[in-house]
């Protein structure tokens, strides 16, 4: 069987814990974990020209797939794809909820051995409310079509564990490892997760922990091994 080793990693506009900007750490984090398939969140562009996601995507040999969920006046802001596999299709799902800051999740349909792997990268809100709200949203992106093989993974700002949302989620997904990835310097929640359909798929999951990861952004990349 191959393995195929995917990651989500809020990057936090590329801010770290010093206050800096600094996008070159965020690079140098994605080629130490080598992964085939990243989620990122809070990826920002700028109308100046500088676009974050495809600069990251052109210096690793990804292909970039941005889900914008924030139009400002310099530039977007939300989630992105990055991932060496061919792609079949995407699809974005608009998750906001009223009155609160616009979320969403890219659905992407990726080729793998003939048989389509759909992965969905996301980034919930931070009420209890919205999140259950934006999980029904998501289960029917595995649902309404089924689909053999399946990932969800990215920040759902979930740090109850036994809270509704997570067990609305485990009604299709089979419970996955929850290892703290927040705050970056001392990880106390586990607000970055990754779930497979089916759960035999997932074969290892760990927070990378590199000194540079430290310190790059406020949360700690979750990487995880498929065996496909």
């Amino acid at each position: 069987m191959a393995a195929l080793r995917i990651a989500s990693y809020n990057i936090h506009r590329a801010i770290g814990r010093d206050r800096r900007c600094m996008p070159q750490r965020i690079l140098d984090v994605l080629e130490e974990i080598d992964a085939d398939i990243v989620a990122l969140q809070e990826i920002e562009a700028s109308d100046r020209g500088a676009d974050m996601l495809a600069w990251l995507g052109e210096k690793n040999g990804f292909t970039a797939i941005a889900g914008t969920t924030l139009l400002r006046h310099d530039g977007h802001y939300g989630n992105g794809l990055l991932t060496r596999l061919p792609i079949r299709g995407t699809t974005l799902c608009d998750l906001s909820w009223r009155g609160r800051e616009p979320r969403g999740a890219i659905a992407a349909d990726l080729e793998l051995g003939g048989d389509p792997l759909r992965v969905v990268a996301t980034h919930l809100g931070l009420r209890p409310a919205e999140r259950r709200d934006q999980v029904t949203k998501l289960i029917k992106l595995f649902t309404d079509t089924p689909h053999r093989r399946a990932v969800l993974m990215g920040d759902l700002n979930e740090w109850f564990l036994w809270g509704r949302p997570l067990r609305r989620l485990h009604r299709y997904f089979k419970e996955t490892p929850s290892i703290a990835t927040f705050p970056a310097r001392l990880p106390l929640l586990a607000l970055d997760r990754v779930w497979t359909h089916p759960r035999s798929l997932l074969k290892r999951i760990h927070v990378h922990t590199s000194s540079l990861a430290r310190v790059a952004s406020d949360h700690l990349p979750l990487v995880a091994t498929l065996e496909v």
